[in-house]
């Protein structure tokens, strides 16, 4: 019996619908389903970091990391300001 990848229409839709040859397809498939698998925790923590290194102020990032979560294609729990301070200072 022949293995199924879930991933295969997708795969296929993307090759279908672009330029893009199915090895390619396959591997930027992967890639955004690992982005969209990373714990929300994790999401919060580099995003601080990130916007930090862009020279924002904390309330600055902590409002626009709310607002990023919200309209995450993979909904990630609703958090509070107070919620992303504490996942990253602990």
């Amino acid at each position: 019996m022949e293995e199924h990848d879930p991933l295969d229409a997708i795969v296929e839709r993307l090759t279908r619908t672009t330029a893009l040859p199915a090895a390619l397809a396959r591997r930027v498939v992967a890639d955004v389903v690992d982005a969209l698998a990373e714990p929300v925790d994790e999401v919060v923590r580099r995003r601080h970091r990130e916007l930090q290194a862009r020279g924002m102020a904390n309330a600055e990032i902590f409002d626009r990391i709310v607002e990023e979560l919200r309209v995450r294609p993979v909904a990630a729990p609703p958090l509070t300001v107070r919620q992303v301070r504490r996942t990253i200072y602990g």
